[in-house]
């Protein structure tokens, strides 16, 4: 029997509510409760703790009946796409990503494997980190058939519609420049799609999406050895399951990091980028200039700072200087 406490909803990350709220999903943090309380009862599973640093879903431990650990995800409805990670979870099996043991997408609800500590709580120098992310990202490209899944020209498409309407909302807390430069870079990459050239992408490959791997479950309750670990013993999770072009990926990796980025030649990282895999350096640096402005803006919204404002405040030094201007005066990056 359990013991009396806070609810699920009460103990929902800040970020995950504010996320629920910006998505017009109030209804799902209403009935939250109940659908947990349900997924308990069909999957025999107990909920534990929350972890606090989700932003997009509630990530919960869960004990099952036979005793093991694993994962529980609820995902927030946003954007009409909220089912792609389920797919794009079933067509890596498990290999590329986390594996998903069960699934239920009316609720949008999954049972993962439980993994260890993500590569950002280890302390490894950025180089070697993006070695490590760039190689977990190509383990996920693969021809994706057709299943589906959002494409790399609507992922561009909806990273400008969510700049230009988070932009003017929260009253331009970045340039104009840095705007105009990340809406002219997706919208080239919208241009770029090919269909017939595009992979399976994971859409947020980053530090806090690798996480280590020990185990393989075979099953709710089974386990076998790391056969699916990545390089260095990482595996990713929380694709957001895309049909794009590679370079997709990587300009996730130009987003993050922002103070470091900014430190040196931003360009550099993008070469680096490029060489580790092979893929288009251009390709690279737009996707990175439209993801640095759509995420700070949507970090801001959400009150995840001071991620947002270093973000943003990367986007105002680029765009200044590839203008040949003085860096404009707005929050500093740190």
């Amino acid at each position: 029997m359990k013991t009396e406490g806070p609810t699920v909803l009460q103990r929902l990350p800040a970020a995950v509510r504010n996320k629920a709220l910006a998505a017009g999903s109030g209804r799902w943090l209403e009935q939250l409760d109940a659908v947990v309380a349900e997924l308990e009862q069909r999957w025999s599973i107990e909920v534990g703790a929350i972890f606090a640093d989700a932003t997009e879903a509630l990530v919960a431990e869960v004990k099952t009946a036979h005793g093991a650990v694993a994962v529980l995800k609820v995902l927030v409805p946003h954007n009409g796409r909220v089912l792609d990670e389920i797919t794009a979870l079933e067509l890596m099996e498990g290999r590329a990503c986390v594996e998903l043991l069960r699934s239920d997408r009316q609720l949008g609800a999954m049972l993962l494997e439980r993994l260890g500590r993500p590569l950002v709580e280890l302390g490894i120098p950025l180089p070697r980190r993006l070695e490590i992310l760039a190689s977990l990202a190509a383990r996920v490209w693969r021809p994706a058939g057709d299943h589906g899944l959002a494409t790399g020209a609507d992922k561009a498409r909806r990273l400008m519609t969510r700049t230009e309407s988070l932009w003017t909302e929260l009253d331009r807390p970045c340039t104009e420049a840095a705007v105009a430069q990340a809406l002219a870079a997706a919208e080239r990459r919208a241009a770029a799609h090919r269909q017939e050239l595009a992979v399976l992408v994971h859409g947020d490959v980053h530090q806090w999406n690798a996480l280590q791997r020990t185990a393989t479950p075979k099953s709710v309750g089974e386990t076998v050895g790391g056969s699916g670990s990545g390089p260095a013993g990482f595996t990713l999770v929380d694709p957001d399951g895309l049909v794009a072009e590679p370079a997709c990926d990587l300009g996730v990796l130009m987003r993050e990091d922002p103070v470091e980025l900014v430190t040196g030649d931003p360009m550099n990282r993008a070469r680096t980028l490029a060489a580790l895999t092979g893929c288009d350096v251009t390709a690279i640096w737009d996707w990175g200039l439209a993801e640095r402005v759509a995420t700070g803006l949507t970090a801001t919204r959400i009150g995840l700072q001071p991620v947002g404002r270093q973000m943003l405040a990367a986007a105002d030094r680029i765009a200044c200087a590839r203008l040949g201007r003085p860096r404009a005066r707005r929050a500093p990056l740190r």
